[in-house]
């Protein structure tokens, strides 16, 4: 196994990720004793620079991190970690601390996808009426076929030239899966599973 380089202060960066999503969430710096802990326990530990002391996350909020897999980069020198979040990751009750934007665009980025799940997720918890989510989420013969339909208008998209109607397509068909994943509960680790099965398997 690859052994880690901590900096002079005997520290690692960790940078945290949501596994389903790859949304990166945090980054918090761990010593040896903190990596030992989350190899021991399965949840996150760092070693906070300010109070001089390891801690564990959601040991005070409740939001934990349950470890799925911990890399390292190709100088050893920092980790990634990719867990299953309780609630916010930012001590603000923000989904991630990486919330402000200093230069350019997320709307053309993938960051629309976990934040769509958090309304999806949010809305088959606590419906709001009129909400279109909720009546997909409420009608299973509604939420089936709009998958089937949208999927067929961007087939249908697709034989032409129109560009914008490709695009147009491929987002409504991505939103009704989004919306048909959650009112199945679909497990993704397993469908991701399932496609990592297919990638080894050459098809």
């Amino acid at each position: 196994m690859t052994a880690l380089k901590y900096n002079d202060d005997g520290l690692i960066p960790v940078i945290v990720q949501d596994s389903e999503t790859n949304e990166v969430l945090m980054l918090a710096y761990a010593n040896e004793e903190a990596y030992g802990k989350m190899l021991e326990t399965g949840r996150t530990h760092f070693y906070s620079r300010s109070r001089q002391k390891l801690w564990m996350k959601g040991e005070e909020s409740g939001h934990f991190q349950d470890i799925v897999s911990i890399q390292t980069d190709c100088d050893a020198d920092t980790l990634l970690v990719r867990v299953r979040q309780t609630g916010n990751a930012c001590h603000l009750e923000r989904p991630s601390c990486f919330d402000e934007v200093l230069h350019g665009d997320l709307s053309g980025t993938a960051t629309i996808i976990p934040e769509l799940r958090r309304i999806i997720r949010d809305r088959k918890e606590h419906p709001v009426e009129g909400s279109y989510t909720n009546k997909l989420l409420s009608d299973e013969d509604k939420v089936l076929k709009k998958v089937v339909e949208e999927a067929g208008e961007l087939a249908i998209a697709g034989k032409g030239n129109d560009r914008q109607s490709q695009i147009w397509e491929a987002a409504d068909l991505i939103y009704h899966q989004m919306v048909l994943f959650e009112y199945l509960g679909l497990p993704m680790d397993e469908v991701y599973r399932k496609l990592d099965l297919r990638h080894k398997g050459g098809k």
